[in-house]
């Protein structure tokens, strides 16, 4: 008998291995370095997606006929579950309808979009009192503004983002934290009191030879959580394409100290995913939320652009 279990064992000692170090990246992802490379940075966004590695594990397992192995590979799919189970089987119906005070899109929506009027016209039919648009280039930035002006009277934009709003807005600034005009700040005096909206694009990451290019994106997204710890106290929001997953520890200084948090995560049906729009592998388009009580997230239909809106309601 004893020679049967070490013979098992040989059999599946690399697959176990493998499943236990799988499991270990899972649970241990905050601790992986970013050097070199931003490794780190890189895992955690694509975190969900490690799972995938749990069938090829169990297959190698059953061909090599190792109990130790089918064990080991529980683990992983145990950490996985744990993680993501909890939003795969939330029941969080979107949208809410009457049941929300307040609902907020963002959507990325492509400097190369073909169709800005049909983006404008899907946006608006979502029924959300706040918009935010990233990507705002001309001409399109001025179809934008023509229609969404009846529904949405009150817009500020800079740069490259924009806000419409039902509501006045009120105290509206560009935030210098990047280079390029791609991050605002405006109150919403909404019937229920004051809301601070933020919307900011941050740089994007790009998978090359020398690693995960996500210095500026971090860089930016350190200033960002800045400007919203010494911006108004209270309810606020932050809308845009973070390029980041809210894993990834480039956006830790914005829910850490400053009490955002993420609606998909704290209301939100299923992972969310945002981009590409064609086949969704990473939410990288947020809505951070402080001092409001979530109801729903979701992402809409697809648009002409590459990437999905997504959007969330709150009660005060």
């Amino acid at each position: 008998m004893i020679r049967n279990v070490m013979r098992d064992q040989g059999r599946g000692r690399f697959t176990a291995a493998a499943a236990v170090g799988l499991a270990a990246v899972m649970l241990l992802h905050a601790w992986i370095p970013n050097r070199p490379g931003n490794l780190g940075s890189l895992v955690q966004t694509l975190l969900p997606w490690t799972g995938l590695a749990v069938a090829p594990l169990l297959a190698a397992a059953l061909v090599r006929r190792s109990r130790v192995a089918r064990a080991a590979v529980l683990v992983p799919a145990l950490v996985w579950a744990a993680l993501f189970g909890p939003a795969l089987v939330a029941d969080h119906r979107a949208p809410a309808g009457a049941a929300a005070d307040l609902t907020a899109v963002t959507h990325n929506a492509d400097d190369a979009n073909p169709d800005p009027a049909g983006t404008a016209r899907a946006l608006a039919a979502s029924g959300a009192q706040l918009i935010a648009v990233e990507e705002l280039v001309e001409p399109a930035a001025a179809t934008y503004e023509r229609v969404l002006a009846e529904r949405y009277p009150y817009h500020y934009a800079h740069g490259t983002v924009g806000l419409w709003s039902r509501y006045p807005l009120t105290g509206t600034r560009p935030l210098p934290v990047m280079p390029l005009p791609r991050a605002l700040r405006a109150t919403a005096e909404t019937p229920q009191g004051p809301v601070t909206v933020y919307v900011a694009h941050l740089p994007s990451v790009r998978v090359r030879a020398a690693g995960f290019t996500a210095g500026r994106r971090n860089a930016a997204a350190l200033r960002l959580a800045g400007e919203v710890r010494t911006g108004p106290p209270g309810r606020a929001l932050l809308l845009g394409d973070l390029n980041s997953s809210t894993r990834d520890d480039a956006v830790a200084p914005l829910l850490g100290g400053n009490g955002l948090r993420p609606a998909q995560e704290a209301a939100g049906a299923g992972l969310g995913f945002s981009w590409p729009a064609a086949f969704p592998v990473a939410r990288i388009d947020q809505i951070l939320f402080r001092g409001l009580s979530p109801v729903s997230a979701w992402t809409l239909p697809a648009t002409s652009s590459d990437h999905l809106p997504v959007a969330a309601s709150f009660r005060f």
